[in-house]
């Protein structure tokens, strides 16, 4: 049987920039990147996405561990994150993303925000996305 999933990502995304660009800026590597964006027309915007992102967990699954391990990784670079979504335009988020067991025997996992997220999040004007899914294998 298939178990539950949870992974956590800090997304920066926008129209109309380079992903490299936020990386040199703030000085963090991302997880992935999508620099669509930087491409596209004027007539026709496109996203482009720079993300930093935990493992995905199978077992233990704690998103305000998973979180707040984020958040520690991003918090010295508030500053400069300000700076790059003021300059760029882009929207800060923070997604929980959770792929659900169909086994009733596994316990739901908590999914909240510990008060250290939920205040630097405040500050730099991100919103949260959770997205919630059921595993399609048995």
């Amino acid at each position: 049987m298939v178990s539950h999933k949870a992974r956590v990502h800090f997304t920066l995304a926008g129209y109309h920039f380079n992903p490299d660009d936020i990386t040199r800026l703030i000085g963090i590597e991302p997880t992935s990147s999508d620099a669509s964006g930087a491409r596209s027309s004027l007539d026709k915007p496109v996203l482009s996405s720079w993300e930093l992102s935990s493992e995905t967990v199978t077992d233990s699954i704690d998103i305000y561990k998973l979180s707040d391990n984020l958040i520690k990784q991003i918090e010295p670079a508030k500053e400069k994150i300000l700076q790059v979504i003021k300059s760029h335009n882009l929207a800060p988020r923070i997604g929980i993303i959770l792929v659900l067991s169909k086994d009733e025997e596994d316990s739901m996992p908590d999914v909240g925000l510990g008060a250290r997220s939920i205040r630097f999040l405040a500050e730099i004007g991100a919103f949260v996305n959770v997205d919630c899914r059921i595993s399609r294998v048995n």
